[in-house]
Formats: C-alpha cells, structure tokens, sequence
C-alpha cells in the first residue's frame, strides 16, 4: 500500500486552460484524482457512457451545467453525476478551485464531446 498525495501522486497532468490534475487512483474500475482549476477556467460540456462520476469540493466554488441546469457546488459539498449526463464544471470565481473526483469505471476512453 503507497500513501498518496498532491505531493505524491501517481501521475501528474495538465489539462484545459492551465489546470492541474493527480492521479491519486488509476485503474480500469475505479479512478481517483485531486484537480485545481484556476479562475475563470471551465472544461467542454461532455458526457460518459458507462462512467459516473462525483465531485467534492475542497476549495473554493463550482458552477456545474448538468443538461440543461446551473448548479452551485461549494467547499464541503459535492455532486454525483450519472453515465449519460452531459456536464461540465466551470470555475467563474477569483480564487483557484480545487476538487477531487472519481469514476467508476475509469474515465479512460469514455469521453464524449458535445459543443
């Protein structure tokens, strides 16, 4: 068993518009990773077709669009969003946000882009 961390992390990536992700958890059924958005950042709206997913927000606030809806998520809360949904989460605040989100199953090769 490995302890594991920001600091410690399996892999560490980039992504999007300067945001920052660690692998915390990677296999096939389960993946685990703490991600930072910088301020004014957002992903393109997607969706998974066999994986759900959930966000905890550590720091800072969370704007998700989930079909069609707005929803704040703020520090201590999180979100679970199913196979299917189309989502996306956007950091519209002055202050970094940082969250850690798991899948199951992993992510790998079941993104969908819809804009």
């Amino acid at each position: 068993m490995n302890i594991v961390s920001k600091y410690n992390s399996l892999k560490h990536y980039q992504w999007g518009e300067n945001c920052d992700g660690w692998n915390l958890v990677d296999e096939k059924t389960l993946s685990v990773k703490l991600e930072r958005m910088p301020s004014h950042t957002s992903e393109q709206k997607h969706f998974h077709q066999h994986s759900q997913q959930f966000f905890y927000i550590l720091k800072g606030e969370a704007i998700f669009e989930i079909q069609q809806e707005r929803i704040s998520v703020k520090s201590e809360q999180g979100i679970h969003i199913k196979a299917g949904i189309q989502h996306r989460i956007i950091n519209e605040s002055n202050e970094d946000l940082e969250f850690i989100l798991s899948s199951q199953p992993s992510t790998m090769n079941d993104r969908i882009n819809v804009e």
